[in-house]
């Protein structure tokens, strides 16, 4: 099933189907998406709302796929380590005669490349994550190629042994056009400040990141804010759940945080805590002032992480409720539908939503790709 290195050239006027990829109205056929760690399947999420269509999920955690198999009936969920995968046990899941656009998504844990990670190791196992793709890719020849990851990734890689750099030399070996931009989440509809690293490949031809859709210059919309995110759900205490709306749980505090987060004005942090009230770690130190922070009504969220459901972690204090953000509501912020329901324990929820690309920004990147192959494959 391998397929020789090739760039697809767009048919002339008398070709008769583009490749068989057009069905009778001569529009190209749903592209079908194969997510490489998709976690719990926000990318999978967005490329589906854009119109494509989820074949596979495959990824190590076993909650994050138990979440998958539960929104993504139509798709196969593989939880196992793509180490130890071989290509041959995926061709099942691929059309003999290719009628179909193939897009492989292929958003690695992004921790070993996080200005987060200060303890940062050389030898971390998920750095060669990005590698393994490689097998699929010439393997399988996908016409699409997404990836995200935090933009550290870039500066991690400038070495030339660096796991971006051998990622472009692998797509110039196969014939794909390539592309990397970094992008801001909340200019595209996402509730949250979200600076992520976008790689688009193609076998059709040149990619053109879409522009910008929301911010304060003329002509764009306003920024989505965590009141439209998250405005409308029913108040609940912490500790608390509201069995009317999946996953609409939040972490109990005891009294002194209970005490602390009650002392905090929307949009405010720990500097205006009274003095019983601070941490002894916190003493003289100028850093980490988000923690036990509010988040603020009218303006987006801080970037979520793995960790985004408690108050200790980052500024994910409720902006109005005395506790930290629910599992929905943190769904929510990363744009996940209502009907998106979670499983697997709180802290593995928690997780999975902290480590998944938005929905929203999923879904204008693959509107903009379905352009792109439309643009690329349809008549003269």
């Amino acid at each position: 099933m391998f397929l020789e290195p090739q760039r697809y050239e767009k048919p002339d006027a008398h070709s008769a189907s583009g490749r068989g990829w057009f069905d009778k109205d001569q529009s190209v056929a749903p592209i079908l998406v194969y997510d490489f760690f998709s976690g719990c399947g926000g990318t999978s999420e967005g490329l589906r709302a854009a119109g494509m269509k989820p074949v596979l999920g495959l990824d190590i955690d076993r909650e994050a796929m138990a979440t998958y198999s539960q929104n993504f009936r139509e798709a196969e969920a593989v939880q196992r380590n793509v180490c130890d995968l071989m290509t041959a046990e995926l061709e099942h899941l691929f059309e003999r005669d290719r009628k179909s656009p193939v897009l492989f998504s292929a958003c690695a844990p992004c921790q070993p490349f996080s200005r987060q990670n200060r303890q940062r190791k050389e030898k971390d196992s998920r750095i060669s994550l990005l590698a393994e793709l490689g097998r699929f890719v010439r393997r399988f020849r996908p016409e699409l190629i997404f990836i995200e990851n935090v933009p550290g990734l870039q500066s991690f890689s400038e070495d030339e042994d660096g796991p971006l750099a051998s990622l472009f030399e692998l797509l110039d070996a196969c014939g794909y056009w390539h592309a990397c931009q970094t992008v801001e989440a909340q200019t595209f509809g996402v509730p949250q400040n979200r600076r992520r690293l976008v790689v688009v490949a193609s076998l059709f031809g040149p990619f053109t990141f879409p522009m910008p859709t929301h911010g304060s210059e003329a002509g764009l919309e306003p920024l989505m804010t965590v009141r439209k995110a998250i405005g409308h759900l029913p108040a609940i205490d912490a500790g608390a759940s509201d069995e009317r709306v999946p996953n609409h749980y939040a972490c109990s505090l005891s009294e002194k945080n209970l005490e602390r987060i009650r002392s905090v004005s929307e949009g405010g942090g720990r500097r205006t805590w009274s003095e019983h009230l601070k941490l002894e770690c916190h003493v003289g130190l100028k850093g980490y002032t988000d923690v036990y922070g509010r988040m603020s009504w009218d303006r987006p969220s801080p970037s979520l992480t793995t960790r985004c459901i408690s108050l200790s972690n980052g500024r994910f204090g409720h902006p109005e409720q005395d506790r930290a953000i629910s599992v929905r509501e943190a769904a929510c912020i990363q744009t996940f539908p209502h009907d998106f329901e979670f499983r697997g324990s709180v802290n593995s929820m928690a997780r999975q939503i902290g480590n998944a690309v938005p929905p929203k920004l999923a879904e204008v990147i693959g509107r903009a790709l379905i352009e792109h192959v439309d643009n690329h494959m349809g008549t003269a």
